[in-house]
């Protein structure tokens, strides 16, 4: 039987727990360290900066899962579940014998895989009482889906949107407004880490960890507001783990299992969440996909970056996090990946890679923007810059198993939409878009910065 192009499970399908990936590990990724005393950082280090129900799902790597509650289900299903699609289209254009899958997170709003971290995350905040809540953002997905599940909730929300993608989108800036969120162009002289960071570059375009260090600071000396985060942490991709969830489903249904697992990686939200499934059988010995990682060559992270104990934000005020990273101070070129510019990685991914789970790939902008257009065009869904990342992947996968003759099954997760991105997608149509690739000489500046954590280091 032939599979359909689009299978969408009923809402009685969707997963009622998020799945914990720790809990599988053999080995857990490092804990989070206090800057100043380089102890584990525990409950009381992060209940100040985060809601206190988050900072214990952050903390837990034992709990397999964890119930979706009520509230959270009730939103999920006006929007989940998400169709997984079989590239018929791409595939016969590439002439290749594997087959395609992707699982498609822009049926929603806010165009992206973001709002199944946001809603938990400010239920959470609701129950505790809290009265208003802080982020960054970098692309505009994430502060868009925070910006819905807050007029959800009737939360007060503060933005602060990486200066270039402000400029860049100022669509994006307009929905988040739309949902009643206040959006600050990020560094900013709204606070002293902002004023720090112009003072040193007027002329910075900004980056996510500018925008984080900015968020922390006005929800740690606002009364009754916390911080919340759409990437990075452990608590998002627990999250996150609807997606693989959902996609694992759908799959047994047609009877398919996937060779490689593709997923772009910023920070590490939409791959986390895609893979769990897929990397839980990897570990306990039932499968073995290959699970690939793919970042901007702008900002790589996973393929150029140290394994090493960094903070998470350019102002480093936060907790310190052992991650590939390229060092908090560096600032990715102004590419219009905006989502995938942010120094770090998830921990629980950086662990996971340097334990020689998973693969990761560095795809320039220009070839990434290519493999976008192609699949625009053969697939009618135009796809955000960050998705199309996987999709460059995907493709050159796909011309393998071409090459080989293998008949080999793909599944990579297609993040969202791209109706906010025509800047980016005009300047490729008219031959203007450039690469732009950090050299080894401004990376080992910034990883000189890396900090030095007390009692490890010394």
């Amino acid at each position: 039987m032939k599979a359909p192009y689009r299978l969408y499970l009923n809402e009685n399908q969707i997963p009622d727990a998020w799945y914990n990936l720790r809990a599988d590990m053999p080995v857990l990724p490092d804990p989070l360290r206090n800057p100043a005393t380089g102890a584990p950082a525990g409950l009381e280090d992060l209940t100040p900066v985060f809601c206190e129900e988050l900072a214990k799902q952050e903390l837990d790597g034992k709990t397999r899962y964890f119930d979706i509650p009520g509230p959270v289900m009730d939103i999920y299903r006006q929007y989940r579940p998400s169709p997984l699609v079989r590239a018929y289209n791409l595939e016969k254009a590439l002439g290749t014998p594997a087959k395609i899958y992707y699982k498609f997170e822009g049926n929603n709003t806010c165009g992206s895989h973001k709002i199944n971290s946001a809603v938990p995350q400010v239920y959470y905040a609701k129950q505790q009482g809290l009265t208003a809540l802080t982020t960054e953002t970098g692309a505009g997905q994430w502060g868009s889906a925070l910006a819905e599940a807050c007029a959800y909730f009737n939360m007060p929300l503060t933005v602060y949107m990486v200066k270039v993608s402000y400029e860049q989108k100022p669509y994006r800036k307009a929905v988040m407004q739309t949902f009643g969120a206040d959006v600050i162009p990020s560094p900013s002289d709204t606070t002293n880490v902002g004023r720090a960071i112009l003072e040193k570059d007027p002329n910075t375009t900004g980056s996510l960890g500018c925008a984080i260090s900015e968020a922390v600071e006005k929800a740690v000396t606002t009364p009754g507001t916390r911080y919340v985060l759409g990437s990075v942490l452990n608590q998002v991709l627990l999250h996150q783990s609807i997606i693989g969830q959902e996609a694992r489903i759908a799959m047994d249904m047609l009877d398919e299992y996937p060779d490689v697992v593709i997923g772009c990686a910023g920070g590490g939200s939409n791959l986390g969440g895609l893979i769990a499934p897929y990397m839980s059988d990897k570990l306990n010995g039932k499968a073995n996909p290959r699970i690939v990682a793919v970042e901007p060559a702008s900002c790589p992270s996973f393929t150029r970056g140290k394994y090493a104990y960094d903070f998470c934000d350019t102002g480093r005020i936060t907790p310190l996090a052992r991650m590939y990273t390229l060092g908090c101070g560096f600032i990715p070129s102004a590419n219009h990946a905006g989502g995938l510019r942010y120094h770090g990685m998830s921990p629980i991914l950086s662990k996971l890679y340097h334990d020689g789970l998973m693969e990761a790939v560095a795809v320039e902008q220009t070839r990434v923007f290519e493999a976008a257009t192609m699949f625009a065009r053969l697939e009618t869904i135009l796809p955000a810059p960050e998705s199309a990342h996987a999709i460059r992947a995907a493709i050159d996968e796909a011309l393998r198993c071409k090459e080989s003759g293998q008949k080999e099954t793909i599944l990579f997760g297609l993040t969202g939409t791209g109706f906010f991105d025509m800047s980016a997608y005009t300047r490729f149509n008219e031959g203007t878009m450039t690469d732009t690739i950090p050299t080894d000489e401004q990376l080992q500046a910034s990883f000189d910065t890396l900090p030095k954590v007390p009692g490890l280091d010394d």
